[in-house]
């Protein structure tokens, strides 16, 4: 089986270079090119209804979008309509959303079940793909006799996105086409992942190879081994704040330890949470070295357990720009970096 390498952007590019970075991804051939939708970013939906005529082959979503600010028929719709633009190219990695801008919003999400929400969301969005219209009475949503015109060209799929949870992991088994776990890179947590994925496949009856497994990390690979890691250093920090604590235990990380890093983070102090990403942090959470080092992290780690499909977050000399004012020598910029992933990469790991 293909191991299948799509890549992931966080939109801060110029819009004319954004839509010229995805035709040459697509003219590479990678399976897909997905989006953060966050607010932090310009808007990745109106950029992939652009680039649906100015592509061809790519799969286009995001990754992820989130159910406490969209509603789940909004996010259907949109679906629908990139699909009928794309000829069917259209897909979805779907969770809560992203639990710092939740804080930023005054969204209050613990203790609302948000996992019986998402479970919900996903009846919704189906039902509204599929049939074109919902009658739905749940808890967290409720519909009368909602239709509408957007039809998707062909099915759609929706992906769980997920993160530190083992019940998260089991439920995407159980309603979703696969999952995506962001920003796990240890043996350890793949293990993990597995284990809940097919055990929740298994309540509702479905066979976990059926469905995919794929991963979201940080990735940084050039033949100068030193400026991936050190694009990488730059930007993982950023992350840890996002990461839960079970999440961080698996990867061999007490939480305490990143405290500093934290609050930094929630200062707006980049010079700091840099400064205080050790090499070691950097190995534990990002992928990032050369296309050798890329390959071996992948064999140990990602590959026995299931992991078929990566999603890159290619971190490029751009983004290093754009958040710290920083020139790497030696590093690639993206659609490099996803030739390398393609031709040296992949191949290894089908």
């Amino acid at each position: 089986m293909a191991f299948k390498i799509s890549v992931v952007a966080l939109p801060e590019h110029p819009l004319e270079e954004m839509l010229a970075l995805m035709k040459k991804i697509d003219e590479l051939g990678l399976h897909g090119f997905w989006f953060v939708d966050e607010t932090y970013h310009k808007d990745c939906w109106i950029i992939m209804a652009a680039a649906a005529r100015e592509t061809k082959r790519i799969v286009m979503g995001p990754a992820v979008t989130h159910i406490y600010l969209r509603d789940p028929t909004h996010i259907a719709q949109m679906l629908a309509t990139l699909s009928e633009l794309s000829h069917g190219r259209a897909a979805a990695i779907v969770s809560i959303g992203n639990l710092i801008m939740l804080q930023q919003y005054h969204v209050k999400w613990e203790g609302t079940r948000p996992l019986e929400r998402l479970r919900e969301a996903f009846k919704v969005m189906r039902a509204l793909l599929e049939e074109g219209k919902v009658t739905f009475e749940g808890k967290h949503f409720k519909y009368t006799g909602l239709f509408t015109a957007a039809r998707p060209h062909g099915k759609v799929p929706l992906y769980m996105g997920a993160m530190g949870g083992p019940r998260s992991f089991q439920l995407a088994g159980e309603i979703a086409d696969g999952l995506c776990p962001a920003l796990g890179y240890s043996a350890e947590f793949w293990k993990d992942v597995q284990e809940n994925f097919k055990k929740g496949a298994e309540r509702a009856g479905r066979k976990v190879e059926e469905l995919e497994l794929a991963c979201w990390p940080v990735v940084t690979v050039a033949r100068n081994a030193d400026a991936a890691r050190e694009a990488a250093k730059t930007i993982v920090g950023f992350y840890i704040p996002s990461m839960p604590p079970r999440q961080l235990k698996l990867h061999g990380i007490d939480p305490a330890s990143v405290q500093e890093i934290n609050n930094a983070f929630f200062r707006g102090d980049v010079e700091t949470v840099i400064k205080l990403t050790t090499m070691d942090i950097v190995e534990k959470l990002s992928l990032s070295g050369s296309p050798e080092d890329v390959i071996q992290k992948l064999k140990k780690n990602f590959v026995p357990y299931g992991v078929s499909h990566m999603i890159a977050c290619i971190i490029d000399p751009f983004i290093v720009k754009f958040f710290t004012g920083r020139d790497i020598p030696g590093l690639p910029d993206f659609v490099e970096q996803a030739r390398l992933l393609k031709e040296e990469v992949a191949p290894a790991l089908s």
